[in-house]
């Protein structure tokens, strides 16, 4: 399992159910949270094999800004 850290644009819990059944229609992601608190807004995602990219690509698909954050 990796442990993906994203910083992006989604602002409210609105915004959160939004992007909802993107996640839940990735098998490989196995848990996910939103930190609306921080600053950076940020993403966390739990998954086996999955890209940092295509996590950022699907949000942009869905209209927010993702960008990986190093940790």
């Amino acid at each position: 399992m990796d442990i993906l850290i994203f910083t992006t644009s989604v602002e409210k819990p609105e915004e959160v159910n939004a992007v909802k059944p993107l996640f839940k229609s990735v098998p490989a992601i196995s848990q996910w949270n939103f930190d609306l608190e921080d600053c950076d807004n940020i993403l966390r995602i739990v998954a086996d094999n999955i890209s940092p990219r295509f996590i950022e690509s699907l949000l942009h698909t869905a209209g927010f800004n993702c960008r990986e954050l190093e940790y």
